[in-house]
């Protein structure tokens, strides 16, 4: 199964299906959804089947592919997965047929077309999965700025407040993030040998000048803590998160911010080893920064959805200062807290996504007390809660462990400064449940006819399988971390970074 053109089939089969679903007639919605869910689920069996395929002790790459495409630039469409890749293409898998599931009365027939929708987030998975596979310096930069487009016209067309607003934010920022990258992509083309592979261009990254090299890396590092996003560079996303329907802000926090983190990790990291060490300094203090200044703000949050994008932004701190950490342990974790924070966040988000349809509004002070009328639905959000505050036993717990305690060796004061972070987690967590689904109910919810319904069978399949995720992995991380460890080995070896010694104390001396 090997030579299985894997990559380039899941690549293109959403496009085809988003195609399909959007010549379908605008009065037969039902028929776009039940096409596009098939069609998701379809995607999910063929990615099973990749990972199944995937050789955990073969080659770094594996089912490449490589088609002729612009022969003057020597840019060809060229596609490879080493694990950090493969984890992230199941997770977009294992995603989208829970967004478009939680999305099927999300549409208001008589003002928007459905099948427009659900074919707009067919056409996102289509990039979201070549971004992560392509192996060619421009056709990731592409899928890059492509993937812009769909998500574009989600938030623009089918979003809430100020959706135009936040749109059109979300697009300006992202689009000057790939600009910076696009001058970048443009001059590794002229130093890396006139060639925009991966390979190639790594092999030749070894000559690059220094002040060459940083200057790149500058390039494609602003590029991606923008589409992460990391402080500074974080204000697009509370505002997206707000005016995006719940279950494509998912598809958002869950997936599309981690193309910035796997950028850094694929062409940061390998490609300018010695700016990557000469800059791990600043990122680790915005990393830092971004984790202490998000939750601060996330735990005065009044709206939901703006509470649940600042928790986003202080996760992504937490993976920034596991990537420059520089050591196996920290690194897994990040790559790990990717797939841990899509499960947990996009199932936070799902279920904020069902308050907010029942009650009307997502503002925190519109509840209280809502779980004395939904309690299994409010149970699913506090348990969402709580993997997403790492308690043990939730897959988000073994990740942050593994970015803390791989950034303790080496960096000691930001992992103390880090933690702080947790005890802020459990707070704006705590609160943001307590306030909501706990105390005493607000009278104004017996009012709302939608509150009276728990959740539904829709729902269930919906939250089911992350769940049962999100506690599997808690529980038994290693399938994963075992397709992760020996991308994450060579991505230090890249860089010229090995684990510090272990050291032992013994009868007061230390011992390595």
């Amino acid at each position: 199964m090997k030579d299985f053109p894997f990559l380039s089939i899941l690549t293109l089969l959403p496009l085809v299906g988003a195609a399909v679903v959007a010549f379908i007639p605008r009065g037969k919605g039902n028929l776009a959804k039940t096409i596009a869910l098939v069609w998701s689920l379809v995607v999910l069996a063929l990615s099973i089947g990749m990972w199944v395929a995937f050789q955990v002790d073969g080659d770094r790459f594996q089912f490449r592919e490589s088609y002729q495409w612009i022969p003057t630039w020597d840019a060809r469409f060229t596609f490879a997965a080493d694990g950090i890749a493969l984890v992230m293409l199941v997770l977009i898998a294992v995603l989208v047929p829970a967004v478009i599931l939680a999305s099927w009365h999300d549409v208001d027939e008589a003002k928007r077309s459905v099948p427009t929708y659900f074919a707009l987030l067919l056409a996102l998975e289509c990039t979201m999965i070549g971004v992560f596979a392509a192996a060619d310096v421009f056709l990731f930069y592409v899928f890059f700025e492509v993937m812009l487009v769909p998500m574009y016209f989600i938030i623009g067309s089918y979003g809430g407040q100020r959706r135009q607003y936040a749109a059109v934010k979300f697009f300006l920022y992202s689009l000057v993030g790939g600009l910076f990258m696009l001058a970048a992509v443009i001059g590794l083309w002229v130093v890396g040998g006139h060639t925009f592979d991966w390979a190639n261009l790594k092999d030749a990254s070894a000559a690059f000048e220094t002040n060459t090299a940083r200057w790149l890396f500058l390039g494609f590092f602003i590029a991606f803590a923008v589409k992460a996003p990391f402080f500074p560079f974080h204000t697009w996303l509370p505002d997206a998160g707000v005016a995006a329907p719940a279950p494509a802000a998912a598809l958002l926090v869950g997936v599309l911010d981690k193309v910035g983190t796997f950028g850094i990790l694929r062409y940061c990291l390998p490609l300018f080893p010695e700016a990557a060490r000469w800059f791990a300094p600043v990122a680790l203090v915005l990393g830092v920064i971004g984790i202490i200044y998000a939750a601060l703000l996330a735990v005065g949050q009044n709206d939901l959805k703006r509470l649940v994008s600042y928790t986003s932004i202080a996760h992504f701190g937490f993976i920034g200062i596991g990537i420059f950490a520089f050591t196996t342990q920290a690194g897994t974790g990040s790559v790990l807290y990717m797939v841990n924070h899509g499960l947990a966040t996009g199932l936070l988000f799902l279920v904020v996504g069902m308050f907010v349809a029942r009650r009307g509004s997502a503002l925190v002070s519109d509840f209280g007390g809502a779980g004395k009328l939904v309690p299994v639905l409010a149970g699913v959000l506090f348990f969402a809660g709580l993997a997403s505050l790492a308690l043990p036993g939730t897959a988000p717990f073994v990740s942050e462990f593994l970015v803390l305690i791989g950034t303790f060796t080496t960096h000691k004061v930001y992992a103390v400064i880090a933690t702080v972070g947790i005890i802020l987690a459990a707070a704006y967590v705590l609160w943001m449940v307590q306030r909501t689904t706990q105390g005493t109910l607000n009278p104004a919810l017996t009012e709302v006819p939608a509150m009276h319904k728990d959740i539904t069978l829709r729902e269930k399949v919906v939250v089911a399988p992350l769940v049962l995720l999100l506690l599997l992995l808690g529980f038994y991380p290693k399938p994963v971390t075992d397709v992760i460890n020996p991308a994450v080995q060579a991505t230090m070896q890249d860089v010229g970074r090995t684990d510090p010694a272990p050291t032992a104390v013994a009868n007061g001396k230390v011992a390595r």
